[in-house]
Formats: C-alpha cells, structure tokens, sequence
C-alpha cells in the first residue's frame, strides 16, 4: 500500500490549526476550528478509503480503472459534512444569543465559578492536589447557598 504525505501533512495541518482556534476564548474562531477538524477528519477518511477506482455503480467504468472504489468512505464523508454544518449552524446560533445577550463575543468565567473557587481557596482552573474524595463535611439536604439562582434567594 502505498501512503501519500502530502494528504496527511494537510491533516495535521488541518488538525494543528483547529485545536488551536478551539482553544480560543471567541466564539466564532471556536467554529472555525470545528470546521478545519471536521474537514481533516473527513480527508482523513478519504484517504483512508483506498485508492481511487471506478464508482461504485455496477456496470460503470472510469479511465481503465481495474478496482471499484469504497462506496462506504463517500457515504461516511457525506454524513459528517450534515453533521459538521448541523453543529456549525448550532455554535452559530450560541454566538448570536451569547452576543446579543452580552454585546460581546469572548468567553468569560462565569461569576459564579470565581465565587466558588473563592470559597473553596483555588483559583479558577487550578486543580485541586492531594484531596481523592470531594469534601463532604457539608452534605445535607437542606438547601445551600448554592442551590438558589443568583436574585433569586426569596423564591422559595
């Protein structure tokens, strides 16, 4: 089998610069980095189908081809392009509300996330060392603090 490295120096392109937009904190470079890893992820299975044949329709033929190609990599492709344009469409809708909502488009912390990370003495997204269990010196069925939605805390 021979393998060709330009496709997959263009995958792990592809791949490299959407984990980096994924990791950005606007919206809209998180989409785009969705869309370059569902594009690599769909050239990936192209060109892990095999080599290119006559198509898959009985009876046909292509160029002197002697092979058919894999009918089921085409079908798989067509089905993440539905797929990836769904979740586009749905990260796009998250962007408009979070901007009109917000009149921006960076991901903040949430407040809510600071004042628990306040109260417990880490910071946010900084890992908890040494504690195995969750403290449970507080584990009651009454409601907490915590439970209530913030301006809320009478509607019970």
């Amino acid at each position: 089998m021979t393998t060709y490295l330009v496709p997959l120096a263009i995958i792990g392109g592809l791949t490299t610069a959407g984990v980096y937009l994924l990791l950005e904190r606007h919206l809209t470079r998180m989409l785009l980095g969705l869309l370059l890893i569902g594009n690599a992820i769909n050239l990936l299975i192209l060109t892990v189908g095999g080599p290119s044949g006559n198509p898959p329709v009985r009876g046909r033929t292509s160029a002197g081809n002697t092979t058919t190609a894999d009918p089921l990599a085409q079908g798989l492709i067509l089905t993440a392009i539905v797929i990836t344009m769904g979740v586009a469409a749905f990260v796009l809708a998250l962007t408009y509300r979070s901007y009109r909502l917000n009149t921006r488009e960076e991901v903040s912390n949430d407040p809510e996330d600071i004042r628990v990370s306040q109260q417990s003495g880490t910071e946010v997204g900084e890992a908890i060392e040494g504690r195995l269990e969750p403290d449970r010196t507080r584990d009651t069925d009454l409601p907490d603090e915590l439970d209530a939605l913030p301006g809320h805390e009478g509607s019970r």
